[in-house]
């Protein structure tokens, strides 16, 4: 014993006195860019055409701020009427009737085959088109007859014209989602009686909305600098069109385009942080049980020979 602990003492262990690597390109590519981004602030600081002051003074204008409200109506109407439009049509491309998935297929290759701007200018000229709507049996009697220009405004032409575009691609987005749902819980709530409006509202879109939020917070985004299009019509009271109005009146296009620049900017921050709680609410049951999975073995979980798995134990706990 004594012999041990002296041989154990005449030679202690040598820990590696590790240093770590060093990366001189990554410092140089780092210091190219600080001067990149160095250069970008000096030209937006010191460039006189910006005007920042000019900036400033406008930023929180009145005419700007209802800019901003008519902007923020026109993109949540888009997505409210867009998203019932694609719901019907998500439901309809499903629908075992054919007439119904033929509808709802022709409106998807529509108002995805052609330019937004383009179908607004078919809004615009609407009032040229059908002078006058009416309510009635096809080929025969008309019992409701009005002027298109007297119920249909610049507005609702926007609206409409958004509404409907948008319609169609969160049509494609909610199919997705309704698919990526197992059928197998289709046919349980069936055998349990459920109807189709019950599994759809209970069962499908509670699971389909996990795979549809992530897209549609892009989508409303993309609405939002979409609306600018909308002066197409011609609807005067966009955010766009104001600053652009405002700018070439004042000779001064660059600082009221920034402003609007701004506003944008600030507006799709706040969207994205809704999004991200609407997503976290939305996963909140498929990231628990992901994570619970993650770092426990299920029992009776084996790999035979072949890699397969197999889950035995799991299926004797549920069979009688």
């Amino acid at each position: 014993m004594t012999t041990t602990s002296s041989t154990q003492t005449e030679s202690p262990v040598k820990l590696i006195n590790a240093r770590p690597v060093p990366h001189p390109g990554r410092w140089v590519g780092a210091a190219i860019l600080l001067v990149f981004v160095a250069m970008i602030v000096n030209g937006l600081v010191k460039n006189p055409v910006f005007q920042w002051d000019m900036v400033l003074s406008w930023l929180f204008s009145k005419t700007i701020m209802q800019a901003i409200i008519h902007t923020l109506i026109l993109t949540a109407g888009a997505m409210i009427l867009g998203t019932i439009i694609a719901i019907a049509m998500a439901v309809m491309r499903q629908s075992p009737n054919p007439i119904m998935r033929g509808v709802a297929t022709f409106y998807i290759w529509f108002f995805r085959g052609t330019p937004v701007y383009t179908q607004l200018i078919f809004w615009s000229l609407l009032p040229v088109i059908l002078p006058t709507l009416s309510i009635g049996i096809p080929f025969g009697p008309e019992f409701v007859t009005f002027e298109t220009t007297k119920v249909i405004t610049i507005f609702w032409m926007a609206l409409l014209g958004l509404g409907f575009n948008e319609g169609a691609y969160l049509a494609e987005i909610i199919r997705a989602g309704l698919n990526s749902v197992d059928k197998g819980q289709w046919e349980a709530a069936t055998a349990l009686g459920m109807s189709r409006t019950q599994i759809m509202a209970r069962i499908v879109m509670p699971q389909a909305m996990r795979v549809i939020v992530p897209p549609l917070g892009n989508e409303t985004i993309s609405m939002l600098k979409t609306t600018s299009l909308v002066s197409a019509i011609p609807y005067i009271y966009e955010l766009t069109f104001v600053a652009r109005d405002l700018g070439q009146r004042m000779f001064a296009p660059v600082p009221m385009l920034l402003t609007a620049a701004i506003w944008y900017l600030v507006i799709t921050s706040v969207l994205m942080v809704i999004q991200h709680y609407i997503e976290r609410h939305f996963g909140k049951g498929y990231a628990e049980n992901a994570s619970a999975t993650k770092g426990k073995e299920v029992p009776g979980e084996q790999e035979d020979i072949d890699g397969q798995m197999h889950n035995e134990m799991l299926f004797l706990d549920v069979t009688p």
